[in-house]
């Protein structure tokens, strides 16, 4: 979870800073998934996946479910020396649960080589949308290759 520093300005992005004093920008924080009537802000989701050990970066989406409004999916870029199993894919999920509650288990989780970003890093979720949802992704001229 996220929180203010005393006497800091609130840009409306998230942030967390590692024990080397390094910051990782995790998005905006009215980013916000709608599962079940409740809101769930994406960076809290990504953070929970980026907090274990096997992960080196996450992107979360909602996309449409009949019945909670948005299910959460997640697309992860594992660390170096990791594989990919279903194993690694069941623990990431309980994770998450544990770190966040029950209400923000995600509903699938993607491993990616790498997460699409545009040329300044930030992470390319509308395009991981169409990915997931089979919508066009729109304009890509941004995107890094």
């Amino acid at each position: 979870m996220w929180k203010q520093v005393e006497n800091s300005y609130v840009s409306g992005d998230v942030a967390v800073m590692d024990e080397d004093g390094y910051f990782q920008i995790l998005g905006r924080a009215d980013d916000v998934l709608s599962v079940a009537g409740h809101r769930i802000g994406t960076a809290d989701v990504e953070s929970a996946f980026v907090s274990h050990p096997a992960v080196a970066e996450a992107a979360v989406i909602g996309v449409p479910h009949e019945i909670k409004g948005e299910a959460i999916v997640a697309f992860v870029q594992l660390r170096q020396g990791e594989t990919e199993s279903e194993e690694l894919n069941k623990l990431l999920i309980a994770h998450v649960r544990e770190e966040l509650g029950a209400i923000a288990t995600p509903s699938k989780v993607s491993f990616m080589k790498s997460l699409p970003k545009i040329r300044s890093g930030k992470i390319m979720r509308r395009y991981l949308k169409a990915l997931e949802t089979g919508a066009d992704a729109g304009d890509l001229s941004t995107l890094e290759e």
